[in-house]
């Protein structure tokens, strides 16, 4: 395979574009080359909730993501990002996402000109005001309650909740226009508090009339709940420490969760942390999203 040379320059968002611009053969094969070499590079400096995202839209783990694509042909690479814009903006999402420095905003090149400040507005899809979009937002949940079934799990048992149902749900309101970091912007507009809440907790205020609390402060609280509801060995407060870590981090820790990273490396996986905790990890876990979502 012949070695790519990567513009550093380039964001996503361009080679992206030149997908749909390109018509020689080898030249889209050296945009997807690319493209491929970048998203394995920015790979490693995602962020949990960046990448958590990303997934959410692309359909698949990011690992997979690069490896279809990576055996797929130049067209069906075009094809995949095409699929996805017929959705909605999805591969612009990615692309934004990957474009993304670390703990930072998307950068987004205007022009080459001199700028000329016109005017400072903020857009929220297809409502002008931040009050529009929040009212939009609890219509479209009352409106597909019965038709998303993890909007039902949210509201009625939020123990319940799955990884794979929380993506499912993410690409859902994204594919609506409603995402996370619209909805807290939307959110500080109309009440001046800037809250870094949850989906859930969005999706739960919206719905039940649920306070609105930072999703790490409700993790904190849960756990000191669960912390002082019996003694615990200190393997067992090791780990139950390092749950509400990654909570903070992904929202959701479930079975699958604890067959990856330092919990399978470290603690053998769900099936070896059950035995930790005497067959009842699955048992404290369900406590622990119900006690999150009080």
């Amino acid at each position: 395979m012949k070695p790519v040379v990567v513009n550093p320059n380039i964001s996503f968002t361009q080679l992206v574009e030149e997908l749909e611009t390109v018509k020689n053969p080898d030249a889209l094969e050296t945009v997807i080359n690319q493209l491929l070499v970048k998203i394995q590079r920015k790979r490693r400096h995602l962020s949990p909730n960046n990448q958590e995202q990303l997934e959410a839209i692309a359909g698949m783990p990011l690992l997979n993501m690069v490896s279809h694509l990576k055996q797929s042909t130049p067209q069906q690479v075009k094809e995949w990002w095409e699929q996805r814009k017929a959705l909605a903006p999805l591969a612009a999402g990615i692309a934004q996402i990957l474009d993304l420095r670390d703990g930072g905003t998307v950068p987004i090149l205007v022009s080459r000109h001199a700028d000329e400040l016109v005017a400072i507005e903020r857009g929220y899809g297809n409502a002008e005001r931040p009050e529009d979009y929040l009212d939009s937002f609890r219509a479209f949940l009352l409106e597909n309650m019965n038709k998303i079934p993890a909007l039902m799990i949210v509201t009625q048992r939020p123990r319940e909740l799955t990884r794979a149902q929380l993506k499912e749900l993410r690409i859902g309101l994204y594919t609506a226009g409603y995402t996370e970091m619209n909805l807290k912007t939307a959110w500080r507009e109309v009440t001046n508090e800037d809250i870094a809440a949850s989906i859930i907790g969005f999706i739960r205020q919206a719905t039940l009339g649920d306070a609105l609390i930072p999703y790490a402060e409700r993790v904190d609280r849960a756990m000191n709940k669960i912390l002082g509801s019996q003694s615990w060995t200190s393997p067992q407060r090791k780990w139950l420490e390092r749950i509400s870590k990654q909570m903070k981090a992904e929202t959701i820790v479930d079975r699958e969760a604890l067959d990856k990273g330092e919990f399978k490396t470290q603690g053998g996986g769900f099936e070896r942390l059950n035995k930790t905790f005497a067959g009842q990890l699955e048992v404290i876990l369900k406590e622990l999203y119900l006690k999150c979502s009080l």
